[in-house]
């Protein structure tokens, strides 16, 4: 009988996590108005700077 990585368990779950929030998100996306998309998208770099910013100051 074939044995299961240990790590194979906790790397599953994440990549299992990682797939429903994209859905979720592209689901969200799909279902919004087009104004609100528009208004996410042209936030991004804003929310991408804060988030470098902040990673910076950890260290």
């Amino acid at each position: 009988m074939p044995t299961i990585d240990p790590l194979l368990i906790p790397v599953a779950v994440v990549a299992l996590a990682v797939l429903c929030a994209a859905l979720v998100c592209v689901v969200a996306i799909v279902r919004a108005d087009r104004r609100d998309v528009v208004a996410v998208v042209r936030a991004l770099p804003d929310l991408a700077a804060t988030l470098i910013r902040f990673r910076r100051q950890r260290k």
